[in-house]
């Protein structure tokens, strides 16, 4: 599962991987997943122009407006999307809330989800929360993603990942993968 590997997200500046290092070794998860006929889930953010959709609530950190580019939320067109894989858009940090994620995985079978993206901290952290709270196994692909806060990545890798579910990296979980075949 891709996490808001989108246009606009990928042209922050992030840390410890820059964003093209995550695409790139996404893309190679995603090719051997839909290779192995499993299923691929590409998630994206996207808000409403009027920000009606902007999740509500006081925060001592200024959040961003809903005004954005045009094509900010288009997924990278490296992922390709085949017609096989499952888009979710998301209007909130998780791609659990608020969308039909869980009756997507389910219809598939699913018992277990492999997680990349972008931010570690946000997007992809609330997505293995929810994914553990929701009953699925986890295997978070630690090279596969990356914050805009070099701490906050390892904050979340070293200490709360592992409780969340398993952790690995690219070359790992694509060795796994060919193992189980």
């Amino acid at each position: 599962m891709a996490i808001d590997l989108q246009r606009g997200i990928l042209a922050a500046p992030c840390c410890p991987y820059p964003t093209g290092e995550v695409l790139e070794r996404t893309v190679r998860l995603a090719g051997a997943f839909r290779a192995a006929r499993l299923p691929v889930v590409l998630v994206r953010v996207s808000l409403a122009p009027d920000g009606t959709d902007l999740v509500p609530g006081r925060t001592e950190q200024a959040r961003p407006g809903p005004a954005r580019p045009a094509g900010w939320d288009t997924l990278a067109p490296e992922l390709h999307e085949p017609s096989s894989d499952v888009v979710v858009t998301k209007h909130n940090w998780g791609a659990f809330h608020g969308t039909d994620l869980d009756v997507q995985l389910r219809r598939r079978g699913v018992t277990q989800i492999v997680l990349t993206g972008i931010a570690t901290s946000l997007g992809v952290e609330s997505t293995a929360r929810a994914a553990v709270e929701h009953g699925y196994h986890v295997t978070l692909a630690v090279d596969a993603m990356t914050d805009l806060d070099a701490e906050a990545h390892r904050n979340s890798v070293r200490r709360i990942f592992p409780r969340l579910g398993e952790t690995g990296t690219t070359e790992e979980i694509l060795d796994l993968l060919a193992k189980s075949r």
